[in-house]
């Protein structure tokens, strides 16, 4: 496969800057496949897990949130988070899925109730991708 740019971007930094020969991401519709040459593209980003291809193999990362670009000259990914499934920290994300489970229980408005099933979301992805370290 012939590789292309990719940068994936972070509030905190640049996660990525560099050559891959195929992305998957979680978009708010489905996966979605990228390969060199894919026609421009735009899409929202749900919380799940992004495959890149990085010399034949793929490395797995837990994002959540955010938007992808493809256009001619490179794919840009904007996400709200992105951790590298063997660096994720699964005590920390085993802590927060259970603080988030209490404030679900705990919740006293839908408010409250959305936000805690989102942290839930967002703690079982991180969970479920370390699993691919």
């Amino acid at each position: 496969m012939t590789p292309f740019k990719l940068e994936i971007i972070t509030p905190e930094k640049k996660f990525f800057d560099g050559e891959t020969e195929q992305i998957i991401v979680r978009t708010t519709v489905g996966d979605v496949g990228i390969l060199n040459g894919h026609e421009p593209y735009c899409a929202a980003l749900g919380i799940g897990q992004m495959r890149i291809m990085i010399d034949g193999e793929f490395r797995r990362a837990a994002t959540s949130g955010g938007i992808i670009k493809v256009s001619r000259s490179k794919t840009v990914i904007l996400v709200d988070s992105c951790e590298w499934a063997d660096e994720i920290d699964v005590e920390r994300a085993e802590a927060a899925k259970e603080i988030a489970e209490d404030r679900m229980k705990s919740a006293e408005s839908d408010r409250q109730m959305k936000m805690a099933e989102i942290k839930l979301k967002r703690a079982l992805n991180r969970i479920d991708t370390a699993r691919y370290k």
